[in-house]
């Protein structure tokens, strides 16, 4: 699978929940609207060069994002809780 959409498929604690190493050929992903609040379950996605996280309620923890997708071209986090842009400074 290289491309992915689980788009208003609704997360039940605002984790990533099915997600896991077996997707590390996953070059587009795309969660929006799923109502997620962290990102501290996202595996490592070494590939994945184009994340849609628009219309959840991140407010943080992006620093993850950095780390377990290094090849990230295209990040989408509008309509988010992110209030100042030294959230956005581990990218």
């Amino acid at each position: 699978v290289t491309e992915l959409v689980l788009d208003n498929c609704r997360s039940s604690n605002g984790e990533i929940e099915g997600l896991n190493d077996s997707f590390k050929e996953l070059q587009f992903l795309s969660m929006a609207n799923v109502e997620l609040t962290s990102l501290a379950k996202l595996p490592t996605l070494s590939k994945l060069r184009k994340l849609e996280l628009s219309d959840n309620v991140i407010s943080g923890g992006l620093e993850v994002l950095a780390e377990r997708c290094p090849n990230l071209t295209y990040l989408n986090l509008s309509g988010n809780k992110i209030k100042d842009l030294g959230t956005v400074e581990a990218l």
